[in-house]
């Protein structure tokens, strides 16, 4: 069960809800009583198609990759290393996940990440491009997660990526298994 009340380097924060679990950790809403912000728990569950190292590390490693590369995603604002929280910006919006749901996915989206994507290719680099980590805020795509990795071909936008970017057989797969279980 998730905690109500959370600390990041002494300073208290509300849960408002549980946003997501990834590989790596939870997501949180939560917030201060002034702004609302995104509070990483990172979690040690096993993940049987991703090894990891410290998790905590390769996220403020890859935020700062993804950072020098100029991927829009929300400032890392904290990290709590004895806790293993990091707290983001809150990117308030729609996922491209919700929106490909609702057959509103634009054009200028697929633009948006295909530029992402011409900037991380000529750094070597790949994002998950997983619709659930992209949030559309005043029509511009944000990634909202931090996870990057060397550039394989197999693992890029077009041979992956632009799969669940729209109602495809794999999108909707997915979306039975995730409401089977």
């Amino acid at each position: 069960m998730a905690e109500e009340n959370y600390k990041v380097n002494d300073k208290d924060f509300s849960m408002i809800k549980l946003l997501g679990k990834g590989k790596g950790g939870y997501a949180y809403l939560v917030t201060d009583g002034k702004r609302r912000y995104v509070l990483k728990q990172i979690h040690h569950e096993p993940c049987d198609y991703y090894q990891f190292g410290n998790k905590l590390e390769a996220e403020l490693h890859d935020y700062e990759r993804l950072q020098k590369i100029g991927i829009r995603m929300p400032k890392l604002l904290e990290v709590d290393a004895e806790k293993e929280r990091i707290l983001k910006e809150y990117i308030e919006g729609d996922t491209v996940y919700d929106l490909v749901l609702r057959d509103a996915v634009k054009p200028a989206y697929l633009e948006q990440v295909r530029e992402m994507c011409r900037l991380l290719y000529a750094a070597n680099t790949n994002i998950d491009y997983f619709p659930t980590n992209f949030i559309v805020q005043d029509e511009e795509l944000f990634y909202i997660d931090y996870e990057c990795n060397d550039y394989m071909e197999e693992w890029n936008f077009e041979n992956w990526g632009i799969k669940y970017w729209s109602k495809t057989e794999a999108f909707l797969e997915m979306v039975k298994a995730d409401t089977d279980s």
